[in-house]
């Protein structure tokens, strides 16, 4: 897919430095880059996971604005409890 956007000057310059050090095209450096960027969020995304409803495993639902509640809850994910 073609697409246009607009960059800084500087940040450009840098890409294209980078991608002819790495002997690489603009694109696929930017295409790289890009995923790398949203498998970082989907790795936080799977990682933590809050009950939306019910009563999972009997227990109550988290008070999202309860924020020792919410890190409770991470730290049994995680093991620490």
């Amino acid at each position: 897919m073609r697409t246009t956007m607009n960059l800084p000057d500087a940040l450009m310059d840098e890409v294209r430095e980078r991608a002819k050090a790495e002997h690489r095209t603009v694109t696929s450096l930017m295409i790289e880059a890009l995923n790398d960027l949203l498998a970082k969020d989907r790795t936080v995304t799977e990682k933590y996971s809050l009950p939306t409803d019910g009563y999972p495993n009997g227990r109550m639902l988290i008070d999202i604005d309860d924020k020792d509640a919410v890190q409770q809850h991470f730290d049994e994910e995680d093991g620490w409890l």
